[in-house]
Protein backbone atom coordinates (compact mmCIF):
# COMPACT_ATOMS: atom_id res chain seq x y z
CA UNK A 1 0.00 0.00 0.00
CA UNK A 2 1.20 3.65 -0.90
CA UNK A 3 0.20 6.79 0.81
CA UNK A 4 -1.47 7.71 -2.21
CA UNK A 5 -3.90 5.30 -1.60
CA UNK A 6 -3.98 5.63 2.10
CA UNK A 7 -5.19 9.46 0.93
CA UNK A 8 -7.88 7.97 -1.19
CA UNK A 9 -9.16 5.02 1.20
CA UNK A 10 -9.80 8.38 3.92
CA UNK A 11 -11.74 10.40 1.45
CA UNK A 12 -14.54 8.90 2.31
CA UNK A 13 -15.52 9.25 5.97
CA UNK A 14 -17.10 5.90 6.63
CA UNK A 15 -14.38 4.10 4.55
CA UNK A 16 -12.14 3.18 7.42
CA UNK A 17 -14.78 1.53 9.91
CA UNK A 18 -16.38 -0.22 7.43
CA UNK A 19 -12.93 -1.78 6.22
CA UNK A 20 -12.23 -2.75 10.00
CA UNK A 21 -15.88 -4.04 10.49
CA UNK A 22 -15.34 -6.43 7.77
CA UNK A 23 -11.86 -7.40 9.40
CA UNK A 24 -13.55 -7.93 12.71
CA UNK A 25 -16.32 -10.50 10.72
CA UNK A 26 -18.76 -8.70 10.61
CA UNK A 27 -20.76 -9.61 7.70
CA UNK A 28 -20.10 -7.84 4.37
CA UNK A 29 -23.91 -7.20 3.48
CA UNK A 30 -25.86 -3.34 4.17
CA UNK A 31 -27.26 -4.23 7.34
CA UNK A 32 -24.66 -5.22 9.31
CA UNK A 33 -22.10 -2.86 8.15
CA UNK A 34 -24.80 -0.51 9.18
CA UNK A 35 -25.16 -1.73 12.37
CA UNK A 36 -20.93 -1.96 13.23
CA UNK A 37 -20.32 1.38 12.27
CA UNK A 38 -23.20 4.07 12.95
CA UNK A 39 -23.24 5.77 9.34
CA UNK A 40 -26.15 7.13 7.78
CA UNK A 41 -27.38 5.54 4.41
CA UNK A 42 -26.30 8.30 2.24
CA UNK A 43 -22.72 8.37 3.48
CA UNK A 44 -22.23 4.55 3.62
CA UNK A 45 -23.55 3.79 0.10
CA UNK A 46 -21.28 6.20 -0.96
CA UNK A 47 -17.99 4.39 0.78
CA UNK A 48 -18.96 1.58 -0.15
CA UNK A 49 -19.04 2.85 -3.81
CA UNK A 50 -15.84 4.16 -3.50
CA UNK A 51 -14.49 1.02 -1.55
CA UNK A 52 -15.25 -0.71 -4.81
CA UNK A 53 -13.72 1.60 -7.16
CA UNK A 54 -10.59 1.78 -5.58
CA UNK A 55 -10.63 -1.68 -5.86
CA UNK A 56 -10.58 -2.89 -2.05
CA UNK A 57 -14.12 -4.52 -2.08
CA UNK A 58 -16.00 -6.27 -4.36
CA UNK A 59 -19.96 -7.99 -4.76
CA UNK A 60 -20.08 -11.80 -3.83
CA UNK A 61 -20.72 -13.47 -6.43
CA UNK A 62 -23.64 -15.90 -6.25
CA UNK A 63 -24.40 -14.32 -2.81
CA UNK A 64 -27.07 -11.94 -1.53
CA UNK A 65 -29.94 -10.35 -3.32
CA UNK A 66 -29.77 -8.54 -5.82
CA UNK A 67 -31.27 -5.23 -4.06
CA UNK A 68 -29.34 -6.47 -1.09
CA UNK A 69 -25.48 -7.50 -2.19
CA UNK A 70 -23.32 -9.32 -0.14
CA UNK A 71 -19.76 -7.57 -0.73
CA UNK A 72 -16.04 -9.38 0.43
CA UNK A 73 -12.55 -7.66 0.39
CA UNK A 74 -10.68 -8.03 -2.42
CA UNK A 75 -6.36 -8.93 -1.71
CA UNK A 76 -5.32 -5.29 -1.22
CA UNK A 77 -8.30 -4.73 0.55
CA UNK A 78 -7.89 -7.28 3.25
CA UNK A 79 -4.21 -5.55 3.55
CA UNK A 80 -6.10 -1.92 4.22
CA UNK A 81 -9.05 -3.55 6.31
CA UNK A 82 -5.63 -5.04 8.63
CA UNK A 83 -4.38 -1.39 8.87
CA UNK A 84 -8.04 -0.24 9.84
CA UNK A 85 -8.83 -3.07 12.48
CA UNK A 86 -5.03 -2.04 14.09
CA UNK A 87 -6.19 1.34 14.03
CA UNK A 88 -9.27 0.26 15.76
CA UNK A 89 -7.78 -1.54 18.12
CA UNK A 90 -5.44 1.22 19.57
CA UNK A 91 -8.45 3.96 19.20
CA UNK A 92 -11.32 4.69 21.15
CA UNK A 93 -14.64 4.88 19.73
CA UNK A 94 -14.26 8.54 20.64
CA UNK A 95 -11.23 8.88 18.16
CA UNK A 96 -12.94 7.87 15.14
CA UNK A 97 -14.30 11.16 14.93
CA UNK A 98 -10.60 12.89 14.06
CA UNK A 99 -10.27 9.38 12.15
CA UNK A 100 -12.81 9.93 9.86
CA UNK A 101 -11.36 13.19 8.54
CA UNK A 102 -9.77 12.79 5.11
CA UNK A 103 -6.21 14.14 5.98
CA UNK A 104 -5.56 12.85 9.11
CA UNK A 105 -4.05 9.66 8.50
CA UNK A 106 -1.54 10.88 5.87
CA UNK A 107 -0.36 13.58 8.03
CA UNK A 108 0.05 11.03 10.64
CA UNK A 109 1.89 8.98 8.48
CA UNK A 110 4.18 11.37 7.37
CA UNK A 111 5.01 12.17 11.08
CA UNK A 112 6.63 8.64 11.78
CA UNK A 113 9.44 11.32 12.43
CA UNK A 114 9.67 15.42 13.27
CA UNK A 115 9.07 17.21 10.63
CA UNK A 116 8.28 21.11 9.71
CA UNK A 117 5.29 22.09 7.89
CA UNK A 118 7.45 21.90 4.07
CA UNK A 119 8.40 18.90 5.19
CA UNK A 120 4.98 17.19 5.11
CA UNK A 121 3.42 19.32 2.69
CA UNK A 122 6.27 17.64 0.62
CA UNK A 123 5.20 14.04 1.18
CA UNK A 124 1.45 14.88 0.92
CA UNK A 125 1.86 16.74 -2.84
CA UNK A 126 -2.18 16.99 -2.96
CA UNK A 127 -2.39 18.73 0.78
CA UNK A 128 -3.60 21.87 0.57
CA UNK A 129 -1.41 24.70 2.99
CA UNK A 130 -4.92 25.37 4.64
CA UNK A 131 -5.87 21.48 5.12
CA UNK A 132 -2.97 20.90 6.51
CA UNK A 133 -2.88 23.34 9.31
CA UNK A 134 -6.60 22.63 10.00
CA UNK A 135 -5.49 18.93 10.60
CA UNK A 136 -2.90 19.51 12.37
CA UNK A 137 -4.41 22.19 14.75
CA UNK A 138 -7.23 19.78 15.10
CA UNK A 139 -5.08 16.96 16.28
CA UNK A 140 -3.12 18.76 18.67
CA UNK A 141 -6.07 20.00 20.40
CA UNK A 142 -6.66 16.26 20.75
CA UNK A 143 -2.66 15.70 21.66
CA UNK A 144 -2.46 13.67 18.95
CA UNK A 145 0.68 16.16 17.88
CA UNK A 146 2.46 18.07 19.94
CA UNK A 147 4.15 21.23 18.22
CA UNK A 148 7.36 22.77 18.95
CA UNK A 149 9.58 25.94 17.85
CA UNK A 150 13.38 25.32 16.07
CA UNK A 151 14.75 28.17 17.68
CA UNK A 152 18.28 27.45 16.57
CA UNK A 153 17.18 28.35 12.91
CA UNK A 154 16.66 31.33 11.51
CA UNK A 155 13.83 32.55 11.16
CA UNK A 156 12.20 29.98 13.72
CA UNK A 157 10.36 27.18 12.52
CA UNK A 158 7.76 24.45 13.77
CA UNK A 159 8.42 21.35 14.08
CA UNK A 160 5.39 18.78 14.48
CA UNK A 161 5.67 15.13 15.94
CA UNK A 162 2.81 12.64 16.51
CA UNK A 163 2.77 11.48 20.70
CA UNK A 164 0.18 9.29 22.19
CA UNK A 165 -2.47 7.70 20.29
CA UNK A 166 -1.09 10.02 17.10
CA UNK A 167 2.02 8.42 17.53
CA UNK A 168 0.81 5.16 17.64
CA UNK A 169 -1.37 4.83 14.34
CA UNK A 170 1.16 7.12 12.87
CA UNK A 171 3.53 3.67 13.84
CA UNK A 172 1.05 1.61 12.37
CA UNK A 173 0.20 3.04 8.97
CA UNK A 174 3.51 3.50 8.25
CA UNK A 175 5.02 0.78 9.02
CA UNK A 176 2.32 -0.64 6.95
CA UNK A 177 2.96 1.47 3.42
CA UNK A 178 7.29 1.05 3.94
CA UNK A 179 7.41 4.52 5.31
CA UNK A 180 9.75 4.23 7.53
Amino acid sequence: MDIELLVNITSRAWALPILSSLHSGVAGRQAPLLAATGASRTAFAQSMDHLIELGLMERNPGYGHPLRPEFRLTPLGKAAAAIAHRINDVSSEDDWTLLRRSWTLPVLTSLHTPRHFSDIKRNLPTITDRALSQSLKSMEERDWVCRSVDGASRPPRSIYSAVNIGSLIGQITASEINFI
